[in-house]
Formats: structure tokens, C-alpha cells, sequence
């Protein structure tokens, strides 16, 4: 049986704490007893304290950072979108601009936080096929011949978020960039929603070849991994926070039929989809580059994933969505 970590009460700060992982974090610090405030640039109802900020300045909110135990910073537009010069902007914009602004907030602080938890993406690795990407052999992508523009579009954005992070000044404070997969929960926000909504109406079968691989980590470990994480003084760099097996997309999709009681999935070609984005003002890219990403360092730590495979991780997800529907 896993042994979840012992933390003391903490202050933990998210910047961009609004979003559906910040929300996922916020609750789950909060109802283990730590103080949570959030910084975001929109206010929302919530049972911890919403600070304002304009996602680039400092200001105000810097004094939250000043004598907080942790900081994760989550903020950047999202990336569900259609990859116009303008969005693109916007999407990298968000990111290096933000991380920046909180590098200099822990700069400037009188007591810095111990530890700066900084998002990153496991859509930094090339497109894999042949052979999973750990942190430690791992290619960073980018340069595969025939490589789509969006593709390339992400892997600068992941290196210059993550080239901002690394680069802050900030000696006192040990700082952990996720690489993370797809966050699965249970959610009417969340992608397994959206990939659920599919399958109940028959448009679940495999995307394009079917061989690409899917990385995703159910939102149970996630949340276990970055207590982990903060327990563990000893780990900082990049860490590849996903389930340890991913699967083919033919596989993934199977399977997450199977979790909601439907046998048929129509596929979808790669002119289907392409045709599907525009429809939905999002990219392809999300769904046929191949992310067989693993979690090498959090293995080689200890860490215990509660659901390592997506069938019995799928089951969970799909039963905890029809309660909360009803």
C-alpha cells in the first residue's frame, strides 16, 4: 500500500489557481488543512482567499508570495484553441511573462519561498513512437523532419516557459518544473468530460492511425505526486509527472468505451479531425502527436502510482462522473 508523504500545514500560493489543475490543487490543500490563497487574473467564489493580478506586473499580490511555504504558478492561456498569430502570441506571452513576474516576486521577497513549483508540459518530448521519454534519455522535440508548424509552435513554447523558469535568480527557493500529461478527472471541465461526451455519442473510436500514444495521469496521483514532490527536498529540475504506462491511442480510446458501457466508436481519419478542430476552433495537434512520456524520476524516488493503467483508471473516472452528474 502506497504511504502518501506527511506534510505540515503550509501556505501554498497558485498563481493561475482559477484553471481546472488549480482548482483540483487548491481543494485538495485546503481540505488537507494547509492555507491556500490563489492569484488569478479574474475573480471566482471560492473558499480561499482570490488575489487579482494582471498576469505579468507586480504589485500587490507579491506580498502572498512573501512568506509562503510554496508557490505553484499555473498560469497561460489555455492552449484549446485555433493557433492564430495572435493566440500564438498570447499563449507563449502568458507563460514566459508570468513566470518572469513570480521569479522576480521570490527575488525581491524577505522570505522566499522553499519551493517554486513552475508548470511545464509533457508535449516538450518529440513525437515517440518507438520508445518512452524519461526525464534522464528523453528527446526534446521539435526537429522531426515533416514536423507540423503547431508542433514546433508548442515545443518553443514548452523550452522558452521552461528557459524563463530556470533562469530566475531565486539561490533560496528549490524550484521543480512538471512536464505533465493529460490530468483525468471526473470533472464537467476536465478532458476525460470532453473525451467522455464523444464516446456516449459514438465518435469514440481511434483518431487518425490509432498509434500514437496517449500520456495522462489520473487527477488522485497527480495531486499525490506534487505532495510528493514538496516532501521531497531532495528532487528538483524536471520531472515528468504522467502515468507510467501509456498506451496507444486505438488502446486509450478502447478502453474508455469499455469504462462507459458503449461498444461502437466511429473513427476519425486525419482530414476528419483536421475538418473537427476548425469546427471546434482547436488544433489536431492535441490529438495525433505521439506522447509516450513516463515518469522516470518520480519512479526512481518511491513514488507509488494508485492508478499506473488507463482501463482500471477509466472505470474510476467513469463511475465518479455519473455521480457527479447526478
Amino acid at each position: 500500500m502506497e504511504t502518501k508523504p506527511v506534510l505540515k500545514p503550509l501556505c501554498i500560493v497558485i498563481s493561475g489557481g482559477t484553471g481546472h489543475i488549480g482548482q483540483l490543487l487548491a481543494s485538495h490543500f485546503h481540505v488537507q488543512g494547509h492555507v491556500v490563497m490563489v492569484i488569478a487574473r479574474h475573480e471566482q467564489p471560492a473558499a480561499w482567499p482570490v488575489i487579482i493580478w494582471d498576469g505579468h506586473g507586480l504589485g500587490d499580490w507579491t506580498r502572498a508570495i512573501d512568506g509562503a511555504d510554496v508557490v505553484i504558478n499555473l498560469a497561460g492561456r489555455s492552449v484549446n484553441c485555433r493557433y492564430t498569430d495572435a493566440n500564438r502570441r498570447e499563449i507563449k506571452e502568458s507563460r514566459v511573462r508570468s513566470t518572469q513576474a513570480i521569479g522576480q516576486a521570490i527575488a525581491e521577497a524577505s522570505r522566499p519561498p522553499q519551493l517554486w513549483i513552475n508548470a511545464s508540459t509533457a508535449t516538450i518530448y518529440r513525437h515517440a513512437l518507438d520508445r518512452p521519454m524519461d526525464e534522464a534519455t528523453g528527446e526534446l522535440g521539435g526537429g522531426e523532419p515533416g514536423a507540423p508548424s503547431t508542433w514546433r509552435f508548442s515545443i518553443d513554447v514548452a523550452t522558452s516557459w521552461e528557459q524563463a523558469f530556470f533562469s530566475a535568480s531565486t539561490p533560496a527557493t528549490r524550484k521543480i518544473a512538471l512536464r505533465s500529461a493529460m490530468v483525468m478527472s471526473p470533472d464537467r471541465s476536465g478532458i476525460f468530460d470532453t473525451l467522455r461526451g464523444l464516446v456516449m455519442r459514438r465518435l469514440g473510436g481511434r483518431a487518425g492511425s490509432g498509434r500514437q500514444f496517449v500520456s495522462w495521469i489520473h487527477e488522485l496521483d497527480f495531486v499525490n505526486a506534487v505532495d510528493f514532490l514538496i516532501a521531497r527536498p531532495d528532487l528538483t529540475g524536471w520531472v515528468n509527472v504522467c502515468s507510467p504506462n501509456p498506451l496507444p491511442n486505438r488502446d486509450f480510446m478502447a478502453a474508455l468505451r469499455r469504462s462507459c458501457g458503449v461498444r461502437l466508436g466511429l473513427p476519425a481519419t486525419k482530414w476528419m479531425l483536421e475538418l473537427g478542430a476548425i469546427f471546434l476552433r482547436t488544433e489536431t495537434e492535441l490529438i495525433l502527436k505521439s506522447r509516450r512520456v513516463v515518469p522516470g524520476r518520480l519512479l526512481e524516488a518511491g513514488f507509488k502510482f494508485r492508478y499506473p493503467d488507463w482501463p482500471e483508471a477509466a472505470e474510476d473516472l467513469a463511475d465518479r462522473r455519473i455521480r457527479v452528474r447526478n
